[in-house]
């Protein structure tokens, strides 16, 4: 992949998010759309996007009983979607199902632990062990399962890449060393998860709400 950066495009309005993506698109690498996204614009703003002609990360965390993974899986082929996330914590069958259901060349990708959560947050909702280590035992269950490879924060990917050599691996919750994390507590730069091993870096902020988002996609490309 010539350009790893996926912009993280989460707005609700169509016409913003299409001229957006339309003003960065020689400075990334493909879109990542997500439930806000899809939730207001379903098919049709998939579609849009589409249009501009670059590769769809469909960021959906899939998450249900096997059987209705499945279904959602198929339900968006026509799509053609180069990425879709379903949850590791679904368990093996689930995964296994989702990739079953997938288009031939849609990547399925499990997200592990969200960049969002630290130690302190598993705790709370009863998940023993630190991020690092769950993130690893849930690569392996992906890997088993037959997946792609994972959603992974870029202070795992590392060492899941030293344990599964061939995988893919998106790393969301990129900063530039400017940047403010906002949500984000388990943030690398993009020129550390680049040298870890992440294939995708998904950026969201740092260029959609720069002022110049172009200028933006292009300083971070060059950090690469």
């Amino acid at each position: 992949m010539s350009n790893p950066i996926y912009l993280a495009v989460d707005v609700p309005d169509l016409a913003r998010a299409a001229a957006l993506v339309q003003q960065v698109h020689s400075h990334i690498g493909g879109v990542k759309l997500g439930l806000e996204f899809f939730c207001a614009h379903g098919h049709h703003g998939v579609h849009e996007i589409a249009k501009i002609g670059l590769p769809i990360f469909l960021d959906l965390k899939l998450h249900d009983i096997p059987n209705t993974v499945a279904a959602a899986m198929q339900a968006i082929h026509v799509l053609e979607p180069a990425i879709v996330t379903v949850h590791a914590a679904g368990g093996r069958a689930m995964m296994e199902d989702a990739k079953a259901a997938a288009g031939t060349h849609t990547k399925v990708v499990a997200v592990t632990m969200l960049t969002s959560l630290d130690d302190d947050d598993m705790a709370q909702i009863g998940m023993a062990g630190s991020s690092h280590d769950n993130v690893l035992r849930l690569a392996d269950l992906a890997h088993s399962a037959g997946l792609d490879g994972i959603v992974c924060s870029g202070q795992e990917v590392g060492a899941v890449r030293h344990q599964w050599r061939d995988g893919f691996f998106v790393v969301p919750g990129v900063r530039p060393a400017s940047s403010v994390l906002g949500d984000q507590k388990r943030a690398v730069t993009p020129r550390q998860a680049r040298d870890a091993g992440a294939s995708v870096l998904v950026i969201g902020r740092p260029i959609a709400r720069a002022a110049e988002p172009d200028n933006a996609a292009r300083e971070i490309m060059a950090t690469l």
